[in-house]
């Protein structure tokens, strides 16, 4: 179901939902949950099946109750849009959660930081922990070790023939690992790893390190 691998000495659990575990600060990391997407969509036309907005909730469910973490950060595009009948359920799902939240805001982030803060969660721009720094939009300049989204990273796989399987992963450089998008209905980036850039797929409930 999941990974560990070592970054600066500390200990990060790669999870098969695209979720990251920082168990010596008790942090979890997520990214580019896109809440409201599906209802976006389907105020639009779009024949998105229903049950795809339940389904992120009993995904931050379950990681909750596998990890109980004191923290969950959002690196970004928490919301995809403006509010809409999606913000209710997440407000229920805040109220419902003992953890402190924290958002980086994206890109996607326009509600208002106030209806936010109203609920309890804390809004950065950035936030740095020691040797890491946990960013939206992925940050090149080195300093420290950056975790990021924005990408939504996927790779494809070849088979012998023309068969190719597309999947969600994280993509760790040396001094960066962009996080799958968490939500549904939020598409890939394909990317190719070069010396030195690992690949750390996700293929239904495992994670297993590629290149």
């Amino acid at each position: 179901m999941h990974l560990n691998i070592q970054v600066n000495g500390q200990n990060f659990i790669l999870h098969a939902s695209g979720a990251i575990y920082w168990p010596e600060q008790e942090i979890l990391l997520i990214a580019d949950v896109h809440l409201g997407k599906v209802s976006h969509f389907r105020k639009y036309g779009s024949a998105v099946p229903l049950p795809a907005i339940s389904s992120n909730f009993a995904k931050l469910d379950q990681l909750l109750k596998t990890f109980d973490p004191e923290h969950i950060v959002f690196l970004g595009d928490l919301f995809h849009s403006s509010l809409n009948n999606e913000w209710k359920l997440f407000e229920k799902w805040v109220w419902e959660t003992d953890q402190q939240i924290h958002l980086v805001a994206g890109n996607h982030d326009i509600i208002s930081p106030l209806k936010y803060e109203a609920i309890g969660i804390r809004i950065h721009s950035e936030i740095i922990i020691d040797e890491f720094q946990f960013t939206h939009h992925p940050q090149e300049d080195g300093a420290y070790f950056n975790f990021c989204g924005h990408i939504h990273p996927g790779y494809k796989m070849y088979g012998a023939g023309r068969q190719s399987l597309k999947l969600r992963c994280f993509f760790m450089r040396k001094r960066q690992m962009i996080l799958p998008a968490f939500g549904e209905f939020t598409g890939n980036y394909f990317l190719k790893p070069t010396d030195g850039e690992k690949v750390f797929a996700i293929t239904g409930k495992e994670v297993i390190l590629i290149a």
